[in-house]
């Protein structure tokens, strides 16, 4: 993931907490929100001291970046995407954790129909 395509700042993360839509099932919380830039996606990952330790959380933040990073053609573009970490993505394989992962942005709305 690009470092100008991360969302960073409190202010954004509020923002999308604020306006933004929610959808969740038992690995992961997708927060969305139309974004005013002209960016394709932009996306943050939280993930708590509740799931693990600093190792297990920045594991986990490098594995949803790279899901999201091999399907960003199919996410819709223009909207800011906030992924909330739960404890019960900690013990999956990737397989596992893409299919919940594009499972919580197609519940989302966020995933174009594939050609």
């Amino acid at each position: 993931m690009q470092r100008k395509l991360r969302l960073q700042s409190r202010h954004e993360f509020a923002r999308i907490y604020r306006n933004g839509k929610s959808f969740a099932n038992s690995q992961f919380v997708v927060y969305w929100s139309r974004q005013p830039e002209a960016d394709p996606i932009r996306l943050g990952v939280s993930a708590s001291k509740k799931i693990g330790n600093a190792v297990v959380r920045n594991r986990m933040r490098r594995l949803v970046k790279e899901i999201v990073r091999q399907h960003a053609d199919r996410i819709s573009e223009k909207h800011d995407l906030i992924v909330i970490v739960r404890k019960a993505a900690v013990g999956l394989k990737m397989k596992e954790l893409e299919k919940s992962m594009l499972h919580v942005l197609k519940k989302a709305g966020l995933l174009k129909p594939l050609r």
